[in-house]
């Protein structure tokens, strides 16, 4: 194990700049993230990213020295309860705290299925939905998300906790939207967008070739360019007082009904 920087204070400078991560123009400038808890930090492990710094609480974290990203660690650092308390953003961390690379991500990273099935969405705004959109894609195992026009940071750390670290796992890609036309067409993937106008329900829609399902944003939905090389519309049918639902939920519905289709060829 290698010797921890042991710190005490919470004005230490190395803290004040963990600290200043939650901002995402800080994350940008230093191309690093913090991930919290032992789920979070395996995963990100098992995806390959590379810790720069380990933060962890002896008090919090039990058995640190058998942990796996303590030999992964560039740097380690050991802190005080009080220090420890200043870093973490969400209660329950378990006292461990992962200061990672961050990475690129492209549509070179995908290594497509025989028949594959990709989520795509475009300008998503909120992290929370978008942690729990990558969730949803690793629940139903998809071979990967494209984000389009990114208008949210996929290192924020509420896209980390809402997605349970999922987002370490999932192949992802973020393009423009005729980047992630092209690569699709040229695939030979389906585009399926889910649409207000012009569609129908999407049970009876054939997902079982290789497919993309493409949310927009609850706001505004889909912009032309997709619905514009769309091979069809869908819509979920509302048969109460609204007339829509949470794009992660709406993502699952329509997912779900692929990956039923599938399993009866």
């Amino acid at each position: 194990m290698k010797t921890p920087l042991i710190v005490t204070s919470t004005q230490n400078p190395r803290i004040k700049e963990i600290r200043s991560m939650e901002k995402a123009r800080v994350r940008k400038d230093l191309g690093l993230f913090c991930t919290e808890g032992d789920k979070e930090v395996r995963l990100a492990l098992t995806g390959g990213y590379r810790i720069e710094t380990l933060v962890y609480c002896p008090e919090l974290v039990k058995d640190i020295r058998n942990h796996p990203a303590i030999q992964a660690a560039e740097n380690l650092i050991e802190v005080s309860l009080e220090v420890f308390g200043t870093l973490a953003v969400r209660e329950n961390s378990g006292g461990l705290l992962a200061v990672c690379h961050q990475r690129t991500h492209t549509l070179k990273d995908f290594k497509l299925s025989q028949c594959p099935l990709i989520l795509v969405l475009e300008s998503v705004e909120k992290p929370g939905n978008l942690g729990a959109l990558l969730r949803t894609a690793d629940a139903a195992g998809l071979d990967g998300v494209i984000i389009c026009d990114n208008q949210t940071d996929v290192y924020n750390p509420n896209v980390i906790r809402s997605s349970t670290g999922c987002l370490f796992t999932m192949p992802l890609a973020i393009t423009t939207s005729a980047e992630a036309i092209n690569y699709l067409k040229h695939n030979d993937i389906k585009i399926w967008c889910t649409h207000l106008e012009a569609s129908h329900p999407y049970y009876s829609t054939d997902f079982k070739s290789p497919s993309a399902i493409v949310m927009g944003t609850e706001s505004t939905g889909l912009s032309e360019i997709w619905t514009n090389h769309s091979a069809g519309n869908i819509i979920i049918p509302m048969h109460g007082k609204t007339d829509s639902m949470n794009v992660s939920t709406a993502a699952a519905v329509v997912i779900f009904e692929a990956l039923r289709q599938r399993t009866m060829i």
